[in-house]
């Protein structure tokens, strides 16, 4: 009986002891902007040769905290993200440029002191394309007299077809280190990875590509403050 009364009020001090921590911690809100460059492709169905295109990014940001290490960060962004063709050893040269306006919904978990922190961030994305632009050294609508053009086992299709669908959707994760300069004022470094789960083009059986889903590596530099 004795044991289980100390027990009891060993458990009744660590629920104290808990309930204070949770009690005194205060929650928080911080609103910043950012922006880098994105690094992308496009995953084909077929195989379309491709190398990286180089684009940029620019956005605001907010982020509310409830809890220790815990958090929810909602972004709007300004994305360039598409494809950049690789004919290997043919001169020739061909990329897509495509503008989003995305909105992340991502959880936040951090850790670190109060001068530095590391993070992780996760969660879906939406997109809505407000333009394209395409960049090539042939005439994309007549290509097939043109000497030494690849056109043996390779999709040449995507060239001048329109993009179907503009929403996009897709899954984003990141890591990244936040710098608090002040209490109220930080830099963070982040690299995303974000991989898209819509199609740009049609996929019914009748077209060209079973798949053709965006992708991209975020390279970001923020400034954050707190407002709370």
């Amino acid at each position: 009986m004795k044991n289980l009364r100390y027990l009891l009020l060993s458990l009744l001090a660590f629920g104290v002891i808990t309930l204070q921590a949770q009690t005194h911690y205060e929650s928080n809100i911080t609103v910043g902007a950012k922006g880098g460059t994105t690094l992308s492709m496009a995953s084909f169905s077929p195989t379309v040769p491709q190398k990286m295109l180089t684009g940029m990014i620019l956005g605001a940001t907010f982020r509310y905290i409830e809890e220790r290490h815990f958090g929810v960060i909602a972004e709007i962004n300004l994305e360039q993200r598409g494809w950049n063709e690789d004919f290997k050893e043919a001169p020739y040269e061909y990329s897509r440029t495509l503008t989003y306006i995305q909105i992340p919904l991502l959880t936040h978990i951090y850790f670190g002191s109060t001068k530095f922190h590391g993070f992780f961030n996760a969660g879906p994305e939406f997109a809505y394309m407000l333009s394209e632009s395409t960049s090539a050294n042939f005439d994309i609508n007549n290509f097939m007299g043109l000497e030494d053009f690849p056109k043996v086992n390779r999709s040449n299709d995507q060239f001048a077809m329109p993009v179907k669908n503009k929403f996009d959707y897709g899954i984003s994760a990141g890591l990244g280190m936040e710098y608090f300069i002040k209490r109220n004022h930080s830099l963070t470094l982040e690299g995303r990875f974000y991989f898209g789960l819509g199609n740009m083009f049609g996929i019914s059986k009748k077209d060209v590509f079973a798949a053709s889903r965006g992708m991209s590596v975020q390279i970001t530099l923020g400034y954050n403050f707190r407002m709370k």
